[in-house]
């Protein structure tokens, strides 16, 4: 049986004032815009699936899942009945 695990990895914190934004991956430049951030790290990293964003927290993630196989717990046996 397989488990879908998702995990979060930051990718972006907002850069106050107003709407910017500053990628992990690069630091050194700051970008103008939720949207204009979310295509300049499609672009970077070639990266399709989901985002979580925590605008309280000023904080853009990329939500990655992973497949993990899960193993089933062998049923089990009691002497009472005879089963073992």
């Amino acid at each position: 049986m397989k488990e879908l695990i998702e995990e979060t990895k930051l990718i972006a914190e907002r850069v106050p004032p107003g709407d910017n934004w500053e990628l992990v991956i690069d630091r050194e430049n700051v970008i103008e815009g939720l949207v204009q951030t979310l295509n300049i790290y499609v672009r970077k990293t070639k990266f399709k699936g989901h985002f979580r964003l925590e605008p309280l927290n000023g904080k853009l993630f990329a939500i990655i899942q992973n497949e993990v196989e899960i193993k089933e717990p062998e049923p089990e046996k009691f002497d009472l009945y005879g089963e073992m």
